[in-house]
This record gives structure tokens, C-alpha cells and sequence, in this order.
């Protein structure tokens, strides 16, 4: 059986489609549809408080029966530094001024990470959702053995071989091998490491000869021809994020899905501007802002998102929408504007006229 096959009879589904968990994109409805219709669907809730996330559980589960995956963010804690946040406030004043508001005061760290959360652990074995996935790092190896132990196939992603050896090592199922085409936030596990930004290709062909456990490709599909690619390449599934932007299922406001729609589409960038952590989106004036020449380092992940996000509500006020992060991957310009069963639908005829 392939590694495809085993992966699919695992988990349960019919396509080899994961919906990338996209915090603060992915609803409950976008991930029940993606499962309804073959697929597996996904909730990020790294940035979602430990009420809201169950609520997001439970929504999904009444939309569904099949399969879901549930991720969390396993970044180490802020490394506040009071001298290095009012640098970055200082450097965005011309912006909160055209926005019409006065930075704040101080900054706070907005998403508690996995990492510690007796709460959020104890959520995950509660609901038992059928998938857990990890990004920017591990938690415990204890956890990840008491979430297999409960029934939960695990994921994490990893950015680098040396990162799939840690994965590999920690007892979780199966790697999600994000290359650096991939939109929304990079899993690297340490930001502060060299960062070999391999592409999806390459990443999925060195872990599918140095690992023993499935690859899931990541990173620039967006298509059923891609999704081929990625499983010639060896990966056992693509997780697609960029391609599911456009869904009527999605949180994505108008804004970001006019952005997504435009030439601006075509024009992304791995920047640390907006929260801190390298993550891709379309570039917008706060981007360029940030990355001007003798730009101030950005405050840690995700100190620095507290100062985007403030900016950007106050700027929303007045109709502009300039320092939003609208994440999106390169393959952005071949977005489609589908609900979300009928892409599902599409993407393995696709899949099947390659195959």
C-alpha cells in the first residue's frame, strides 16, 4: 500500500487534501466542509483562547462527523524586552498618526503559547479531536504520548531535515514539510537560526529519504496537478492554505479577498514585520514600512502582532486597510473563489486526470 493509501484508511478520508488551519482564517464551517467533502479540514487555534477554542470544536463537530485537525502553536514565550517594543512603537508612530490614533502605551503578549497550557492540553484530550497538529516547535514528548494514547494522530511541521529528525525522534506521526513558497507563518522552530528556506520540493525529497514517517507536502499547491507533484515527489498528502483564502466558508473579510483577487496577489514577501515571526503575505504599506533601511528590529512574536493589529483596527475605522496581515503563499495569483466542497470537488478531478 502506498504511502498515500495508509495515510488516507488512517485518518479516514477519501482525498489527500488537508486544509491548512490558518488561525484566525480557518471557521468551523470552512474545516467541516473541506471534511464533508473528502478532505480534512482544519481549526488553528493559536489564537484562540481556551473557551473559544472548544466553542470552535464543538461548532465543528455539529457540522460534521468525519475528521478534523485541531492546531496549536508550540513558540517559546515572548522574550519581552521594554527597550527593543518602544523602538518598534516609536517606528510606527508616522503610521498610528495616518491612522489617526496614538500608539499604545505598551505592548502585550496577545497568544499564550501551547507550550505549559495545562488548559489548553487538557481541552484536546477532553474533545479528542481526530487530528492534533503543532507548529513553531514540539510540546513534551509526555503530551505528545498522552494525545496518541487518547486516539489522536499528531502532526508538526517542520521547515529543515533537522527539524523532521526532532519530530521524528518525539514520537509524532507524521510531518508536515512546509517549504518557504508556503503563505501565513513559517514553522521554523527557532527564528533566530539559519534558515536553509528550502522550497516545498526539495524539503519533501530529503525527508522522504531521511525520515520514516509520512510527509505531507506544504508550501505552493494550489491545484491538482500540484498536489500530483507533491505525491510523485513521495509526500503522502499536500496541505493547501492559500487555496482555501477565497472560500464563502473563510473568515477572510473583503478586503484581504479583494487583495487576494488583484495583482497584488502576485506580490508576496517573508517578512517579520507584522508579528514578529517570518511569515509570507501580500505586501502592504506597514510591510514596507517596517522594512525600510535603518528600520529597529520588530518586538518578539507575538509582542510585535499586538502593535499590527492595534494599527490596523484604527486604520480599518477609516476604510483604509494598508497594515492588515493577509497572509498568502507564491501561488496566490491561481487562488480560486469556490465554496469550499465544490474546491475539494475540483481539486481531485483534478488530482485524478493526472493520476
Amino acid at each position: 500500500m502506498s504511502a498515500s493509501r495508509q495515510l488516507l484508511a488512517r485518518l479516514g478520508i477519501r482525498h489527500p487534501i488537508i486544509q491548512a488551519p490558518m488561525a484566525g482564517v480557518s471557521t468551523p464551517r470552512l474545516a467541516a466542509a473541506v471534511s464533508n467533502a473528502g478532505g480534512l479540514g482544519s481549526l488553528g487555534i493559536g489564537a484562540s483562547t481556551v473557551a473559544q477554542a472548544r466553542q470552535a470544536i464543538e461548532e465543528t463537530r455539529a457540522l460534521t462527523d468525519r475528521p478534523f485537525n485541531v492546531n496549536v502553536f508550540c513558540h517559546a514565550p515572548a522574550r519581552r524586552d521594554p527597550v527593543r517594543e518602544a523602538a518598534w512603537l516609536a517606528h510606527l508612530a508616522p503610521l498610528f498618526a495616518e491612522a489617526g490614533a496614538t500608539p499604545p502605551a505598551a505592548l502585550d503578549e496577545i497568544y499564550k503559547t501551547f507550550l505549559g497550557d495545562a488548559a489548553a492540553f487538557a481541552l484536546l484530550l477532553e474533545q479528542r479531536p481526530a487530528v492534533v497538529s503543532f507548529h513553531f516547535g514540539l510540546p513534551a514528548r509526555e503530551q505528545i504520548q498522552a494525545l496518541r494514547a487518547a486516539g489522536i494522530y499528531t502532526l508538526a511541521t517542520a521547515t529543515s531535515p533537522q527539524e523532521a529528525r526532532r519530530i521524528e525522534q518525539a514520537g509524532v506521526d507524521a510531518i508536515v514539510a512546509q517549504g518557504i513558497e508556503a503563505g501565513g507563518h513559517r514553522g521554523i522552530f527557532d527564528p533566530e537560526a539559519t534558515d536553509e528556506r528550502l522550497s516545498t520540493s526539495v524539503l519533501v525529497r530529503q525527508l522522504v529519504r531521511d525520515t520514516t514517517l509520512p510527509v505531507i507536502a506544504a508550501g505552493g499547491i494550489m491545484d491538482g496537478q500540484g498536489i500530483k507533484a507533491a505525491l510523485d515527489l513521495g509526500a503522502a498528502a499536500a496541505q493547501l492554505g492559500t487555496a482555501f483564502v477565497l472560500c464563502p466558508e473563510s473568515a477572510a473579510n473583503e478586503a484581504y479577498r479583494a487583495n487576494l483577487k488583484s495583482e497584488r496577489a502576485a506580490n508576496t514577501r517573508l517578512t517579520s514585520v507584522l508579528s514578529g515571526r517570518p511569515a509570507r503575505g501580500m505586501v502592504n504599506r506597514l510591510i514596507a514600512f517596517g522594512e525600510m533601511a535603518g528600520s529597529p528590529q520588530p518586538a518578539d512574536y507575538p509582542v510585535a502582532y499586538d502593535a499590527a493589529k492595534q494599527l490596523n483596527a484604527a486604520a480599518a475605522k477609516r476604510g483604509n486597510h494598508e497594515f492588515a496581515a493577509q497572509w498568502a503563499g507564491q501561488g496566490a495569483p491561481q487562488a480560486r473563489e469556490l465554496p469550499a466542497a465544490q474546491l475539494v470537488s475540483t481539486l481531485a478531478g483534478e488530482l485524478s486526470i493526472q493520476e
